[in-house]
């Protein structure tokens, strides 16, 4: 059995305040900014790689932690969100 082709990914981190900076702008080349510590978006396989080897690199493992999630598509998974942040996720500037 072929193992499937993820092209869809979502990425959260909690890090040291030291690296969030860093860890955001690594995201910000290959994922939309959903809201604070969390992107999404479209990503070929290789760029996956890629934006994980580079994250693996920048963070401090005995104290900072990312989580990928990794789907088919977009429409491959169900989403429900509940409040208001009060600012849309693409008005915030680190």
């Amino acid at each position: 059995m072929n193992k499937p082709n993820f092209n869809y990914a979502i990425v959260f981190y909690d890090v040291g305040e030291k690296r969030v900076a860093k860890i955001f702008k690594i995201c910000k080349q290959y994922l939309k900014h959903y809201q604070k510590s969390v992107f999404r978006g479209h990503i070929t396989p290789g760029n996956y790689l890629e934006l994980k080897n580079k994250l693996k690199k920048a963070i401090d493992p005995d104290h900072d932690f990312i989580t990928f999630i990794q789907t088919i598509s977009e429409s491959s998974f169900h989403e429900e969100s509940i409040g208001n942040t009060g600012v849309s996720p693409e008005s915030i500037i680190i």
